[in-house]
C-alpha cells in the first residue's frame, strides 16, 4: 500500500519551492501526498532557522504534529534540520533528521530505509538538487528556484550556513523548468533564489539576471514572470531595460533595504550604502513607474540609536516604495551580530516597529490610490476571500484586489478596471 504522505512548511518562497519538489519526488516514489491536517503515515515538516524564534517554531511544529498523529512517522528536513542535526535528532518527536537537498535520503526515510540522521555539509555543495516542483496545490502562481545558496554573509544572517555557497541552475534547465510549469497550467511563475541577484556568477560562461529574464522573455513561455527578492546593488540598468521592454514581466521588485543608516548598514555587512539605495530607487521608478516596490527593514539592529532610526524612516518616507516588511531585530545565534554591542531593548525595538508600519501601511494605501480608475489584469486565485465570500487575485504591479464572480473566473486571468478606496483597499469589476 502507497505510504500517505503529509508536507507542512515553515518559512520563505524558497522553502516554498523546496516543499513542492519534494511532494513531486515522492509522487515518482509512489507516496501519496496528503493535505497537512489530513491523515498520514509520514508527515514531513519543512522547517525554517532564520532566527532563533524560527527554530523554536520548527521544534514546536514538530511536537504539534507528533502529538495530532503519534502514528505517523516524522521526517525534520529544512533550515533547522541543516544547522542544527544534533539538536534536532534529540527531539523525542522525530525519527529522522534529513539534510537540504538530499532527496534520496528523504525518500528512504519514508520507507524507514535511511539513518536517524543525514545531513551534509552545505557549503561543499556546488549545485541544486531540489528541483522539478510542478504541482502549488490551491495556488495559481508557481515558484521556481534558480539560485540556491548565498556567499554575502550578512552579519544578522545564518542562512550562508544552512544554504551554502551560491550556485546557479543552468539557463537550459530555467527555460525547461518554466515550459513545464506552463504546460501545467500556471499562468505566472515567480522567479525566486537564496540571493536571486547573484544569479549565473558561478555559471560557465557566467551570465547574470538581467540575460536570464531577457531570454525567458523571448521564449514567451509563460504569460507573466515575477521576480523575487534582489538586494539594491544588484538592481541594474539592464535588468530595468529589459523589465520595462517586455510586457511578460511583472512591473515588480522587491528590494530588502535593511536599514537607511549607513553605519548600521556597515554593521550588517550590506553590499551598500543609503546613497546607492536611493539612487536604485530612484532608478526602478524612472524606468517603470507604475512598479510595486517592496522591501524589508529590520527595527533596532544592535547600534540603531534614534537618529538611525530616523534616517531609515525618514528614506522609506521619501523613497518610491509602496510596502515594506518590518521584521523587529531578532538574534540569530550563531551569526555576527549576536555577539554586537549597543543592543536595543524590547519596547523600543517594538515602538521603531510599529512606526515601520504605519509608514509602510501609508505608502501602500497611496500607491493604490494612483490606480483608482485604471485598467489592469487580475490573475484570479482559485479561492475566495472567506471573510467577503469575493474572489481575489493580483495585478501585475502587486496590487491585491477583490471582485465579485462566478467559480468559472478562478484560475483565469481577467481585464478589469479597479476601484481604490482611501484605505488602499482595491476593488475591480471585469470589462465587457
Amino acid at each position: 500500500m502507497s505510504p500517505r504522505v503529509a508536507i507542512t512548511t515553515l518559512g520563505c518562497k524558497v522553502n516554498t519551492y523546496d516543499s513542492a519538489a519534494i511532494a513531486e519526488r515522492l509522487r515518482a516514489a509512489g507516496c501519496v501526498i496528503v493535505g497537512a491536517d489530513e491523515p498520514a503515515d509520514v508527515v514531513v515538516v519543512n522547517s525554517c532557522t532564520v532566527t532563533d524564534a524560527a527554530d523554536a517554531e520548527s521544534r514546536r511544529l514538530a511536537r504539534r504534529v507528533r502529538r495530532a498523529q503519534p502514528d505517523a512517522r516524522v521526517i525534520l528536513t529544512g533550515c533547522y534540520a541543516q544547522t542544527h542535526p544534533e539538536e534536532a535528532g534529540r527531539l523525542a518527536a522525530v525519527d529522522h533528521v534529513i539534510g537540504i537537498g538530499r532527496l534520496d535520503a528523504l525518500v528512504a526515510a519514508v520507507t524507514d530505509g535511511a539513518p536517524r540522521v543525514a545531513v551534509g555539509n552545505s557549503r561543499r555543495e556546488r549545485t541544486i538538487t531540489t528541483t522539478g516542483a510542478r504541482r502549488y496545490d490551491g495556488q495559481t502562481r508557481a515558484f521556481l528556484k534558480v539560485q540556491e545558496g548565498c556567499d554575502l554573509f550578512c552579519t544578522f544572517c545564518i542562512v550562508p550556513m544552512a544554504r551554502g555557497a551560491s550556485r546557479s541552475l543552468p539557463p537550459r534547465t530555467v527555460l525547461a523548468e518554466v515550459e513545464a510549469l506552463a504546460a501545467a497550467g500556471y499562468e505566472e511563475v515567480v522567479l525566486t533564489g537564496v540571493h536571486l541577484g547573484g544569479y549565473g556568477h558561478d555559471l560557465d560562461p557566467p551570465v547574470d539576471l538581467a540575460w536570464l529574464i531577457e531570454a525567458l522573455a523571448e521564449r514567451r513561455l509563460v504569460p507573466r514572470l515575477r521576480l523575487s527578492s534582489i538586494d539594491p546593488h544588484e538592481v541594474s540598468e539592464p535588468l530595468l531595460r529589459v523589465m520595462a521592454r517586455d510586457p511578460a514581466l511583472c512591473p515588480h521588485l522587491h528590494v530588502p533595504l535593511q536599514s537607511g543608516d549607513d553605519a548600521v548598514l556597515a554593521r550588517m555587512r550590506r553590499r551598500y550604502d543609503a546613497a546607492l539605495a536611493r539612487e536604485r530607487l530612484a532608478m526602478i521608478r524612472d524606468y517603470l513607474p507604475d512598479a510595486a516596490v517592496g522591501t524589508d527593514v529590520i527595527a533596532g539592529f544592535p547600534g540603531e540609536d534614534e537618529a538611525a532610526f530616523e534616517r531609515t524612516l525618514a528614506l522609506l518616507e521619501a523613497s518610491p516604495v509602496s510596502y515594506a516588511h518590518v521584521f523587529p531585530y531578532s538574534v540569530r545565534s550563531g551569526t555576527t551580530a549576536a555577539k554586537l554591542d549597543g543592543r536595543n531593548v524590547p519596547a523600543t525595538i517594538a515602538a521603531r516597529a510599529r512606526r515601520l508600519r504605519a509608514a509602510s501601511s501609508a505608502a501602500r494605501a497611496a500607491f493604490a490610490r494612483r490606480f483608482d480608475g485604471a485598467t489592469a489584469e487580475v490573475l484570479v486565485e482559485t479561492t475566495r476571500n472567506p471573510a467577503t465570500g469575493r474572489l481575489r487575485g493580483y495585478t501585475r504591479n502587486y496590487l491585491r484586489a477583490e471582485l465579485d464572480g462566478p467559480d468559472a473566473w478562478r484560475a483565469r486571468r481577467l481585464a478589469v478596471r479597479l476601484a481604490v478606496g482611501q484605505d488602499g483597499a482595491v476593488g475591480a469589476v471585469p470589462l465587457a
